[in-house]
């Protein structure tokens, strides 16, 4: 008679714990896999920068990539302004630096 009561024991362990494995499998569906995606994008952006790419830092300053070395990078704003910014300041490219302007 104990051996039931140990059995059904396990089946409302099981059961207890049913919801939170559900809520669990949500969560990584609606939030942690979508966010490993966006990092993982993320990185491989800022990997692929190079001298002449046209970028705006998270800030929203625009400029064109003069130099670049594993931590930092140096924007051209203008013909006489050049600023340092951390590489993970850059939000996103405008233009790589091999293609033809599009807007004229």
């Amino acid at each position: 008679m104990w051996l039931a009561t140990e059995g059904s024991g396990n089946g409302n362990l099981l059961m207890s714990l049913a919801p939170f494995l559900l809520m669990f499998v949500v969560f990584y569906f609606l939030l942690i896999r979508p966010q490993q995606k966006k990092t993982k994008n993320r990185n491989s952006m800022l990997r692929a920068l190079a001298k002449g790419d046209k970028v705006t830092t998270i800030g929203g300053l625009h400029g064109t990539i003069a130099e670049i070395t594993d931590d930092t990078i140096v924007l051209k704003v203008n013909d006489a302004t050049k600023l340092t910014f951390d590489r993970s300041a850059i939000n996103n490219v405008s233009a790589r630096a091999g293609e033809a302007k599009s807007d004229k």
